[in-house]
């Protein structure tokens, strides 16, 4: 299995050399410190998997994926960061890579996800597939079961045992602007109850 690293951080490339040197079945062909640099030599390399930073200088390790996918057709792509938000997650797999894994990963973590990417799985640093179930949770909420940024804080501190009164002070909102709020996330929740509403709000990955 020969792989490329796309590094920035020279001491984590001796990390990452490390790491794997022990792996009969790995070798690394070659490292780069940037984006640019990597691009000018990988047409006809023979790597089976890239590993790529993504907070490169110069050119984004995103654009790095997108374009490597394009060179490297038979390649898999592994996005290796520490960027954990949303839309960075989603850029990188969007551009073509098959696995996201944090640098936080343990050397026993990184050397299994190689192997799984090299097997056709897309392994992901499990706080990554949980952001990514989440994310795919919330599109799947029908848009009558959406609440407002104020309804799902509400929601939030009725499941935190605050009385309306309660909630009322601490958003410095009338109370009856409180039951308002709570009658529209019932009906939204098709709820009756708190804990009817907590525990749909919970199913439809809303809490």
């Amino acid at each position: 299995m020969k792989i490329v690293i796309v590094e920035d951080n020279p001491l984590f490339i001796d990390n990452l050399l490390a790491i794997f040197q022990n792996e009969p079945d790995i070798r690394i062909i070659a490292s780069y410190q940037s984006a640019e640099e990597a691009l000018d030599d990988l047409a006809g390399c023979p790597a089976d998997i890239l590993l790529a930073d993504l907070g490169l200088p110069g050119m984004s390790g995103i654009e790095l994926i997108g374009r490597a996918r394009e060179i490297l057709p038979q390649a898999e792509i592994m996005a290796l960061t520490v960027f954990e938000d949303r839309d960075t997650i989603l850029a990188a797999i969007r551009a073509g890579a098959s696995s996201y894994m944090l640098k936080s990963s343990t050397p026993q973590e990184l050397i299994k996800a190689v192997f799984d990417l090299s097997r056709g799985e897309a392994p992901m640093s499990p706080r990554i597939a949980r952001k990514i179930i989440r994310e795919f949770r919330q599109e799947s909420i029908p848009e009558q079961y959406l609440l407002s940024s104020r309804e799902k804080e509400i929601l939030r501190e009725i499941e935190a045992g605050l009385a309306y009164k309660e909630i009322a002070q601490k958003f410095s909102i009338s109370s009856h602007t409180v039951h308002a709020h709570i009658r529209n996330i019932y009906k939204k929740l098709q709820a009756d109850n708190r804990a009817s509403a907590l525990t749909a709000a919970k199913k439809k990955g809303i809490l």
